[in-house]
């Protein structure tokens, strides 16, 4: 199929839309939002947005969800941590730091913001991100922790309380800033500081 065909062109615009969309909502809201406004941005009719999506809940709910693809490369990452005792402090460590700086993108924690200030209206929907995104890498984690433990390089009873606890020393303090100053507030420095005393302090519990 040419570049130039209808196909293409469709699927160019709905991703246009879908561009806008995000850019739209993250500095808007959902109900500071209109169809307008992102038609306006992506450069298309307001009738080509219906064309593609029936309302503006259905667009939310696909540019909300759109995002779980993102998280294979973090399942990935907490999937492949080398089960060496002597160097389970630098594994982790490094586990840390990446965790933090992913999860603590200023678009990251955008979304974060704008799903949960939507909970009440769209529960179904914040339950789905968080079951396909978040859940999704505490769970690959949990199992981690397990195999690390069965070769002896920890001790752990519960798995996925432990994944919760490497998650909560990590993230408590710098996602709980952004969330409550409307932007992430933390240097590099200290994601830094975040990820060596979040280590030690998960390694002083469960090593």
């Amino acid at each position: 199929m040419e570049a130039n065909e209808p196909g293409n062109r469709s699927a160019r615009k709905h991703q246009a839309i879908m561009e806008a969309a995000t850019t739209v909502f993250m500095a808007k809201g959902y109900a500071g939002t209109s169809m307008d406004d992102i038609a306006k941005l992506a450069a298309v009719s307001k009738q080509t947005v219906y064309k593609h999506f029936a309302d503006k809940e259905k667009l939310f709910a696909e540019i909300v969800l759109a995002t779980t693809d993102r998280i294979e490369a973090m399942i990935d990452l907490v999937s492949d941590i080398p089960a060496d005792p002597a160097a389970l402090e630098e594994n982790l460590g490094a586990l840390a730091r990446q965790f933090l700086t992913t999860l603590t993108r200023p678009q990251v924690l955008q979304l974060r913001r704008l799903i949960i200030a939507n909970a009440d209206n769209f529960p179904e929907l914040g339950a789905t991100w968080y079951e396909q995104g978040f859940e999704r890498v505490l769970a690959t984690l949990a199992e981690t922790f397990r195999r690390l433990a069965d070769q002896g390089a920890l001790k752990v009873d519960d798995a996925l309380l432990a994944a919760n606890h490497f998650s909560g020393l990590l993230l408590w303090i710098p996602v709980n800033k952004a969330m409550f100053h409307g932007s992430p507030q933390h240097t590099d420095a200290e994601l830094e500081r975040y990820a060596e005393a979040g280590v030690r302090a998960f390694l002083a519990a469960y090593r």
